[in-house]
């Protein structure tokens, strides 16, 4: 396997850094090192400053442990110069000598302040700093992940968009995490430096003066001006990352560039400028201070102020001319009419008296509702519901919300926003005060109360729902009626790819050799017409492979899955527990039926006489009423060849109506026909 540049120059650094730790290494390599070591910490200290957002330096917890180790092999193999040769190198001792000015005082009150900033100031605010970013970028996550979870389901971003911030989100928790960590680097390595400038001095003064033949100030003089040298080269790259860090830590998530955000809010108001200059005129003319300098800086600010107060000027003019000449560019402009041509799956256009209730600044939950209804109807269909798109809609009344189904309306509900809905449920006698209305997803009758008669209306056993609930419990209704036109052939395509890791012997052998996508979405909108769960789709696809060589009729085969998942309908309809009342097929109608079905190339249809199909419905009514007057659920069960026709037949008539199969009923189910449709 070949080896990346990159990664071989990362092997060869850090090996170096440990190889210096054992073995010594002349005075001109480790002047070229410290020349290096000071070149990475200026760039990285300048990417830190340039970086537009922290991501940006993503490694940078990496890259100060790596320099830091680095920097210390280096302090090491000077340290070892030192005491050995009394030479560390040019660099080394220019530094000593440079900065002190050939004064020792002077160098050693310059080495302990550089020290004292270092500690104090930079380490001591970085490390503080991260460790609050880290903890409060980790109590932030959850709401960030609610609000790309809201954004998402609003449709104001695509799936895409939502895992991208999502795996922002988590480098950001990873990244602060281990910035609070790093910075203990950063400490560490400032007292190391330390501890090994006290060793370097103490021990090149005994080594001087007991092997070298130095007299106490010879020696005092020499490894004083190393030391100073050596523990310059250390500590002023140790700065320079110490400050890197500070930048990180503290840079605010904006898109524009660290130095023009920084002038541009110190010198971007007029008003400040013109106070501080001439708050400087006046101390130079008041008081003793220079007048030479306090003037001119005040006179400069206070025309720096004019000129950003015309810029100011300026920049509003031309907004407004900007914003003129777009509004005329859009007047202009031929429309865009391709935009217009997307149709949202599922919308909730609702009237501005509603608003609160999807604002989450203002305590509305409809959103994180709306999130919910996918998850009930994936766990309970088995099918992922689009995006549900949610608008302001000003033309409608404030109170008053739609539905809309791929663009056209289909269902629609009024709420009053501080009242509550109370229905009765069947056997509650006594009656309350308030307005009738009607429950929008059942048309049940019910009556707005207010917040005063909540406790009461719950006592007497009435079911009281608030307004979000409403919305939500209707919206998810009108989605389970709409799920079958909803599923796509992409939805399908998902699906398979779902199960496709765990059962790629299965998927390879239906599609598309057996059946293509179209197909299997046919059958899969059958059964979620009737309300079949498709979650076990493992057993649809076995069914629909056993089968789909001999017919390819996507009716026949949704006849052969739902047998399959009997124990599913039987766990829906019937209870093992007790008897279930249900109304069955007269034989010779069945016969009928079977005797009246037409088969073509496109299909088979039911081509039965109108004046039949008027007495089947007349006696199917009869029956059904003997169901609902004893308020069990109209379920008709009729042999398995004739359920299919049967419910085409009479769901033209019955919206609700539940057409079963014997061989979709469990052995264990204990079934009781109280009537007999009959022609």
């Amino acid at each position: 396997m070949r080896i990346k540049k990159n990664d071989l120059f990362i092997g060869i650094y850090i090996m170096c850094a440990i190889l210096f730790f054992i073995i010594s290494i002349p005075s001109g390599l480790l002047d070229v090192l410290l020349a290096f070591n000071i070149a990475v910490a200026f760039i990285i200290l300048f990417n830190a400053l340039y970086a537009k957002e922290v991501l940006d330096m993503a490694s940078f917890p990496t890259i100060l442990l790596f320099t830091t180790l680095f920097r210390i092999s280096l302090n090491v193999s000077s340290t070892k110069l030192i005491l050995t040769n009394g030479d560390a190198g040019k660099v080394v001792e220019t530094f000593g000598e440079f900065v002190g000015g050939g004064n020792l005082v002077i160098g050693i009150i310059i080495f302990i302040i550089l020290i004292i900033v270092q500690f104090v100031v930079i380490n001591k605010g970085s490390e503080r700093v991260a460790e609050v970013t880290a903890r409060f970028t980790l109590d932030a996550m959850a709401g960030k992940q609610m609000a790309i979870d809201s954004d998402l389901n609003t449709g104001a971003i695509t799936d895409k968009e939502a895992a991208e911030r999502r795996k922002k989100l988590q480098q950001e928790n990873s990244f602060f995490g281990s910035m609070d960590g790093a910075t203990k680097y950063v400490k560490g390595d400032a007292t190391a430096g330390l501890i090994i400038t006290g060793i370097n001095l103490v021990g090149g003064i005994i080594m001087g003066m007991m092997y070298g033949g130095l007299s106490i100030n010879e020696a005092l003089q020499k490894y004083t001006i190393l030391t100073i040298g050596d523990g310059l080269c250390s500590q002023i790259p140790s700065l320079l990352i110490s400050l890197s860090t500070g930048i990180l830590v503290t840079k605010s998530s904006s898109e524009g560039e660290l130095g023009d955000e920084m002038v541009g809010q110190l010198f971007s108001i007029d008003r400040v400028l013109l106070m501080v200059g001439v708050a400087l005129a006046a101390l130079g003319i008041l008081t003793p201070l220079p007048i030479y300098i306090f003037v001119p800086f005040g006179l400069v600010l206070v025309i720096l102020s004019q000129k950003v107060k015309a810029k100011a000027g300026e920049a509003k003019i031309e907004e407004e001319v900007e914003k003129e000449e777009t509004e005329a560019q859009e007047i202009r402009k031929p429309e865009n009419v391709v935009s217009l041509l997307n149709v949202d799956p599922i919308e909730l256009e609702f009237g501005y008296g509603i608003i609160p209730l999807a604002d989450v600044n203002q305590g509305g939950d409809l959103l994180d509702r709306v999130v919910m209804i996918r998850r009930q109807i994936a766990l309970e269909l088995g099918a992922v519901v689009p995006i549900i798109r949610l608008r302001d809609n000003i033309q409608l009344n404030p109170n008053q919300y739609i539905i809309k189904i791929k663009g056209i309306q289909v269902s629609e509900g009024e709420i009053l926003f501080d009242h509550y809905m109370a229905m009765n449920p069947g056997y509650v006698e006594e009656e309350i005060t308030g307005i009738p209305t009607f429950e929008p997803s059942f048309h049940l009758p019910a009556i707005w109360i207010t917040e005063g008669q909540r406790e009461r209306a719950e006592s007497l056993g009435y079911t009281v729902v608030d307004p979000p609930s409403i919305i939500a419990t209707h919206l998810t209704e009108v989605i389970r009626q709409h799920i079958a036109e909803l599923l796509t052939r992409q939805d399908v395509q998902n699906l398979i790819n779902n199960i496709k890791d765990n059962n790629s012997a299965l998927v390879d052998e239906l599609v598309p050799k057996l059946l293509s996508i179209g197909e299997i979405q046919k059958v899969l909108q059958n059964l979620l017409s009737e309300g079949i769960s498709i979650r076990d789709l493992v057993t649809i696809f076995e069914t629909l492979a056993d089968h789909a060589s001999v017919t390819r009729d996507t009716d026949i085969l949704t006849e052969y899955v739902r047998q399959s998942l009997k124990r599913a309908i039987s766990g829906k309809y019937f209870s093992p527990n007790e008897v279930t009342n249900v109304i069955t097929l007269d034989p010779a109608v069945e016969q009928e039926i079977m005797g009246a079905v037409k088969n073509t190339e496109q299909g088979s249809y039911l081509a039965l006489d109108p004046e039949r199909v008027k007495k089947i419905i007349g006696s199917l009514t009869e029956q059904l009423k003997k169901l609902e007057d004893m308020g069990r659920n109209p379920i008709v069960i009729t042999s398995p060849i004739v359920r299919l026709y049967f419910k085409k037949l009479a769901s033209d008539y019955f919206k609700d109506i539940i057409v079963i199969s014997y061989n979709e009923v469990e052995s264990n189910v204990e079934l009781q026909s109280v009537g007999m449709v009959t022609a």
